[in-house]
């Protein structure tokens, strides 16, 4: 494994933009890992042909995280890199390879000729989520409220609601997250994620936002469930709620 080399079917060298180029190098750094053993060699003429080559004394964990690759249990961060690299040669028109000495194929990537995912429709479902309202208002019978989501990914859903529950809503405008329950409208996009385009909300609830310790203190002067003689309680309810920072 002397060099290898990341083949672009449709680039050539006077082709490629140099930002891309650059692009193509920085995830096929993070496939192959080591960084500081890795070092690029040159470009081949023809279809681009990025030749890279590893220090002799990191060949084989190299050889060890594509051979993992191959058979579907490799690194996290070796298949974010692969899907990162495949992704971009499907949106370059481009299918790629790479490959070890005498041209043998290590990792293929089929880009754009991988199979298209399926598209779903718009369905309805019923459902619940929590979130802060952030925006409410409107003139029309049904009245859009915005609820940004109480997790790490802080999406911001439209919803709308009757004026009435819009009315009682808006009493708790970026302060208090709320649990609103009804029917959403649900699309599968064509890279799998379910996206919410339409949320009816039908009734909703004030969440508690107490922190823990003092979640804590009022379930222990509750008499007859035995908090008082949990050790860790703290460890307890996180262990309950499964996220620490998810408010119910």
């Amino acid at each position: 494994m002397d060099e290898l080399r990341l083949k672009i079917d449709v680039f050539r060298p006077d082709t490629i933009p140099m930002a891309r180029l650059a692009e193509y190098m920085a995830a096929l750094a993070d496939l192959l890992g080591n960084e500081k053993s890795v070092h690029f060699v040159r470009l081949d003429p023809g279809s681009v042909e990025l030749v890279h080559r590893v220090d002799l004394e990191d060949q084989p964990k190299v050889q060890a995280r594509l051979e993992a690759l191959r058979r579907g249990d490799g690194a996290a961060d070796a298949v974010k890199a692969f899907r990162r690299l495949d992704n971009m040669l499907a949106d370059d028109d481009a299918v790629g390879a790479l490959t070890a000495d005498h041209d043998a194929v290590v990792i293929q990537f089929p880009g754009k000729t991988r199979p298209k995912p399926i598209e779903y429709g718009t369905f309805s479902q019923q459902g619940s989520f929590d979130g802060i309202p952030v925006k409410v208002g409107g003139l029309a019978e049904m009245v859009p409220v915005h609820l940004q989501e109480t997790g790490p990914t802080a999406l911001v859903h439209n919803c709308v609601a009757s004026r009435d529950i819009a009315r009682a809503i808006a009493a708790h405008l970026f302060e208090t997250p709320i649990r609103v329950h009804g029917n959403g409208r649900w699309r599968r996009e064509t890279s799998g994620a379910w996206t919410l385009t339409r949320f009816l909300i039908s009734d909703f609830e004030v969440l508690d936002d107490a922190p823990l310790d003092a979640v804590v203190a009022r379930l222990r002067a509750v008499q007859g469930f035995g908090w008082r003689n949990v050790e860790n309680p703290l460890a307890t309810l996180r262990d309950l709620r499964g996220d620490e920072d998810i408010v119910h």
